[in-house]
């Protein structure tokens, strides 16, 4: 369930960029681990998707349990008027079935928080230039994020397409597009070795990675630090076992200082520079 006050200062910092912010019926319902029933955050959903005056989507939280819903959203109504879903983590299966069915761009990520509560400004920006017209962001791989080492030569573009690994893997044969010459980024929260292993060896051997022309990796992040190495050297085996260009480091996920990225939207990197550009 979205804390009340954190939703409100960011709804006032969209207002503070000009925009107007109003809220879903059931926004701040609850149910069991979910913020509201099935039906509850379906019917909020789509009837942001049929209003012709709601130009962008926030998700107030991750969105757990957002795969419940993912094949029962107004497609229709996308396709008629698309707007952006902006949200990452289980929000991350919504973005999937969007794009396979609607081919719609939308955002991973979120009006993200500094260390002081306060919206970070960079991302802020971000979110601000992605929302206001087209055009192209450049982000930068950071060496202080552990996938930074994942990073091989060789560039690579199509268009980027992914986000929550756990999420790219449950939405498999179902909500998941078809990735044949795509960019696919995924990242990850609360890892543990194994089950990045066993993710990776599903997607790989049902042939969803066959035809992927560059993968993108964003924040691994793991409550045990001391297992981070292991992960990194599990993905790094898998991901040698596709022979496309790989760009680790990027900014994206649940880690530090995390900034929001147009998904379905053509992208290109080039891993001599460390850089990642994405048109909006």
């Amino acid at each position: 369930m979205p804390d009340r006050q954190r939703a409100f200062a960011r709804a006032r910092a969209l207002s503070d960029l000009g925009f107007k912010v109003d809220f879903g019926e059931h926004a701040f319902a609850k149910h069991g681990p979910f913020a509201g029933t099935d039906e509850q955050r379906l019917g909020d959903l789509n009837a942001a998707l049929r209003d012709p005056d709601i130009r962008a989507i926030f998700a107030t939280r991750g969105g757990k349990g957002s795969y419940r819903i993912a094949d029962q959203l107004d497609f229709g109504a996308a396709r008629r008027d698309p707007k952006p879903l902006v949200g990452f983590s289980d929000i991350t299966a919504l973005h999937l079935s969007l794009f396979r069915h609607c081919r719609i761009t939308s955002i991973h990520g979120s009006l993200f928080e500094d260390t002081a509560g306060c919206p970070d400004t960079e991302n802020r920006d971000i979110l601000r230039r992605i929302l206001s017209g087209p055009g192209k962001l450049a982000y930068g791989s950071r060496s202080d994020e552990a996938t930074s080492a994942l990073s091989t030569g060789g560039t690579a573009e199509g268009l980027l397409i992914g986000g929550n690994l756990d999420m790219i893997v449950t939405t498999a044969g179902w909500a998941l597009p078809d990735l044949a010459g795509a960019l696919l980024l995924i990242e990850a929260v609360d890892c543990q070795p194994g089950g990045i292993d066993r993710a990776m060896t599903l997607l790989r051997k049902a042939g969803h990675l066959r035809d992927v022309a560059g993968i993108v990796v964003g924040q691994f992040t793991t409550a045990e630090p001391h297992q981070s190495p292991r992960i990194i050297d599990i993905l790094g085996d898998n991901l040698t076992k596709l022979g496309v260009p790989v760009i680790g480091g990027l900014p994206f996920g649940h880690g530090a200082r995390p900034l929001s990225v147009p998904i379905g939207s053509m992208a290109s990197f080039d891993t001599a520079s460390g850089t990642l550009v994405v048109s909006h």
